[in-house]
């Protein structure tokens, strides 16, 4: 069952990304889409170097959250290979790689969610129908702010509330104070918030390189 919805997941959440890098390019014109796809992978590969005007703050929290990226990505293949392509549990020499990087992965993700909450944190701007609402205004602006933002922001907390249980399940796991039929239900658990998850981190990777493709 979790493979079916793994595949489904998958394929609809990249179909959406196509759907919406189709019907919000990066300019008009076969050109001006070559330059946007160009000016992605360039963003892309220099995620790698540090920036010179980085403070040294700047440049530790850039270099936590490569390493969250890499054992990300080691996480997605030791996870889900297993699952979607050979449809077999995780054991062996790639749970021992899966649970290896998900340690170091729960580090980073909680320093860099510590340190990137001010920078996601909502306001009245990301809502302005509210605000007009509170203040018994005319509801002149729009519902949605015309920048994705919002959709930043939204995506960040969620990542923040789908790696609670997709930790917590890992812990709690660890303790024997659950039956078989506790243990089935964390493993279940992590599975399906480990999905969440990583759907979540794709989009929210996807806005971030369209937000700095388009400054």
């Amino acid at each position: 069952m979790f493979r079916i919805v793994s595949i489904i997941a998958f394929l609809v959440t990249f179909a959406g990304i196509t759907v919406h890098r189709i019907a919000f390019p990066s300019g008009p014109g076969e050109h001006r889409r070559r330059v946007g796809i160009l000016k992605k992978l360039v963003y892309l590969l220099t995620l790698l170097f540090l920036e010179q005007r980085l403070s040294l703050l700047g440049k530790s929290k850039k270099l936590l959250y490569l390493l969250a990226v890499v054992c990300f990505l080691v996480l997605g293949v030791a996870g889900f290979y297993p699952a979607l392509v050979l449809g077999e549990e995780l054991s062996g020499y790639l749970l021992m790689i899966h649970v290896t990087a998900g340690g170091v992965f729960a580090v980073c993700l909680a320093i860099l969610a510590l340190t990137s909450a001010h920078h996601y944190r909502f306001n009245e701007n990301d809502w302005p129908w509210l605000g007009s609402l509170v203040r018994r205004e005319a509801r002149t602006n729009k519902f949605i702010p015309d920048n994705s933002e919002l959709l930043r922001k939204a995506a960040f907390w969620l990542l923040v509330i789908a790696a609670l249980p997709l930790m917590l399940s890992v812990v709690l796991s660890m303790f024997p104070i659950f039956g078989t039929a506790g243990q089935y239900f964390l493993a279940d658990t992590h599975r399906y918030a480990t999905l969440v998850f990583a759907l979540v981190a794709i989009v929210h990777t996807y806005l971030i390189i369209q937000a700095r493709v388009r400054e």
